[in-house]
């Protein structure tokens, strides 16, 4: 019976092939793999899109009504950055232990320290103490960006941390998360996006890292609480603007090349400028900026240092009219125009701290801190310590940042889907509501459809669009039929991680069904994103409160519906190849069920957990990383929530990352 129905079905699918042409794969995947919109167009149209959601500067009217707008912004920043964290963790007091002094040079002590950012992770420090201890001291906390390998142990914090000992101040020398000791691969800055997939915003876990260490100076016993400085180059700059402008024990800052507002950042030609996930975390810009956070050191002083031509990022001309500019009259309102400063960096001009920008920093605090003046730098190359002298010792078994992302994972509990058919419809939806809301969905429709070219040939035509949406961005897409099919034939829409041309072969085994199919390339997918790395962008994106996956399922959406009403039909099918349009297409097809009539996944996961035991990089798959999108959901709930669609798995693949 089984064997007469499967021919039965064969030979229906044969008399509708061969009433139209064929299609081959082969000439079809030519025709797929021309380009319709130039990489060029894609980048313009998503750095306008991002650049309308970038906050305008603030202008506040008083020193009174900054000061109170600035603690609200405070507040609410610091409820993005710990959103999602447990409260007893972020509320704790730092448990450091002290290890003891190691040799160091005349005038001056240091002591190893070994810290906890959360329960079970751990991390290293060393505090350089001046030779005679006594009474209360300014003290200036220091952290390092992208050093690679040395971390804590580079030449050039060494030798300031020295001199701030040397000039009768504590400075405490803080490891950086993936460096030095804290060097290891699960500890790389994008596996932040892994918290945020469990619903852990990733920046509270860098605050968390930093402020234990102003923790620590503010309850030393010799610390004068009205001079605690901070200081640091590169991501060292970006955690002291991040710690300074949220924590007011700060009450100088030197951040070195570390930040800018968001607008150089999307409109320079290179994408070096976009930063770390954690430098663009989620929904942290959404309403602000970093000229926001600037303008919240008002009236503290700073002393803002870039660099003239900056071989790395943040280049001093790009900077300073959103950063230095724009801030001269908030301070200007408290009558504290000498307590911002300027310094722009041209021997040796690149991305640095070396002598002059050091030179700078010492002045400035000694300055601020009533200190004697210090104008020139105690020689100190002599008393550089290896790597191996400054190594404290940390846990064999301490997390890592991945690791923390799994263990919370498993922390997860989810309500369980209901099984009667009337508990299920409220349930379907109350869940399809918070999916909009975890992806961030706004529906978009399709502005214009440019037909940019057709193909005519061996019994198979094509028209190749560039589709415009009501939001700005864009799509492009190739239909493909036989003549002769009939114009109300049944829809396919096909989608494919490495893009349309990938994708021949189930376009023509489609096409030769009697369908008429639509290869997309949704936004960020496919020849229209090449050499682009549109990774970068995308965090931006969820820094300003958006969500990829959300944009990408509203166009699948749109598109779906414009296909459907150019064949006269209520529904379609879609199919995908690949994780990152498997749950693209989930997600469109739970948020609008009655679309589709069934949904195929090829080479797809069986659960999101794939992305973190795998596991999968941010690069590899950004828009995958929304905020809470595991925590809420996994993929059997979008199946459930994509009925009547009937949802179809093949091939589920464990290992291949598309």
């Amino acid at each position: 019976m089984l064997l007469r129905n499967a021919l039965v079905v064969v030979l229906l699918s044969w008399n509708v092939a061969s009433m139209f042409g064929q299609s081959e794969p082969r000439p079809l995947a030519a025709v797929l793999g021309e380009e319709i919109v130039p990489p060029p167009a894609s980048l313009l149209q998503l750095k306008e899109y991002l650049l309308k959601r970038i906050a305008e500067p603030p202008a506040p009217t008083s020193a009174q009504q900054w000061t109170a707008e600035a603690k609200k912004i405070r507040e609410r920043l610091l409820n993005v950055a710990f959103n999602g964290w447990p409260q007893d963790w972020v509320g704790s007091s730092p448990q450091f232990e002290d290890l003891g002094y190691i040799k160091a040079g005349q005038g001056y002590r240091m002591r190893k320290l070994r810290y906890e950012i959360v329960p079970g992770f751990q991390s290293s420090a060393i505090l350089y103490e001046p030779e005679r201890l006594e009474g209360k001291i300014p003290a200036i906390l220091n952290v390092n960006g992208h050093v690679g390998a040395p971390g804590k142990a580079i030449e050039y914090k060494q030798k300031r941390c020295i001199n701030f000992a040397k000039q009768g101040m504590l400075a405490l020398n803080l490891e950086w998360l993936s460096y030095g000791e804290l060097g290891h691969k699960e500890n790389e800055h994008w596996f932040g996006a892994h918290l945020d997939l469990v619903g852990a915003n990733e920046l509270g876990l860098f605050i968390l890292a930093m402020r234990r260490g102003l923790d620590y100076l503010y309850q030393h016993s010799n610390v004068d609480r009205n001079r605690l400085g901070m200081t640091g180059l590169s991501g060292g700059g970006w955690q002291t603007i991040v710690l300074s402008s949220l924590d007011e024990r700060v009450t100088a800052a030197v951040p070195v090349a570390g930040f800018s507002s968001l607008i150089p950042r999307v409109e320079a030609r290179w994408s070096g400028d976009l930063g770390d996930v954690e430098q663009s975390a989620t929904d942290i810009f959404e309403g602000r900026d970093y000229t926001h956070l600037t303008a919240l050191m008002a009236p503290r002083p700073m002393l803002l240092t870039y660099n003239a031509e900056d071989d790395c990022c943040f280049r001093a001309p790009l900077v300073k009219p959103l950063v230095y500019d724009f801030l001269k009259p908030i301070y200007r309102l408290y009558g504290q125009e000498k307590s911002l400063e300027w310094h722009e960096n041209h021997d040796p001009g690149n991305h640095n701290y070396q002598l002059d920008n050091r030179l700078q920093t010492y002045r400035f605090f000694s300055q601020h801190f009533k200190l004697p003046l210090t104008e020139k730098e105690i020689p100190s190359d002599a008393e550089i310590k290896s790597y191996d002298e400054l190594v404290v010792g940390l846990p064999p078994n301490n997390l890592t940042m991945l690791a923390l992302a799994r263990k919370l994972a498993a922390q997860i509990r989810r309500q369980p889907m209901p099984a009667d058919a009337s508990s299920r419809f409220a349930w379907a939806s109350s869940e399809r509501k918070k999916l909009e809301n975890v992806v961030r969905y706004k529906a978009t429709g399709i502005r214009r459809a440019w037909t940019v070219a057709n193909t005519k040939s061996k019994g198979v035509e094509t028209k190749s669009y560039w589709l415009f949406f009501d939001n700005g961005l864009s799509a492009n897409a190739v239909w493909v039929k036989s003549i002769g099919a009939p114009d109300n034939a049944p829809v396919t829409v096909v989608v494919h991680d490495q893009g349309k041309k990938a994708a021949a072969v189930e376009v023509s085994d489609r096409v030769n069904r009697g369908e008429q199919v639509l290869a997309v390339d949704p936004v960020f997918t496919g020849d229209a994103w090449n050499k682009i790395g549109s990774a970068n962008y995308q965090q931006v994106l969820h820094g300003t409160g958006d969500r990829p996956l959300g944009l990408e399922a509203a166009q699948l959406l749109a598109i779906t519906h414009w296909i459907c009403r150019q064949a006269g039909s209520s529904k379609a099918r879609i199919e995908s190849r690949g994780i990152r349009n498997q749950v693209a297409v989930l997600v469109a097809s739970a948020l609008e069920p009655e679309l589709f009539s069934e949904v195929l996944i090829r080479e797809g996961m069986s659960s999101l957990a794939h992305l973190l035991e795998k596991p999968v990089e941010f690069r590899q798959a950004p828009e995958l990383f929304c905020f809470g999108l595991y925590k809420e959901f996994d993929l059997d709930r979008l199946v459930a929530l994509a009925s009547p669609a009937r949802v179809l798995n093949e091939q589920m693949q464990t290992d291949t990352v598309r």
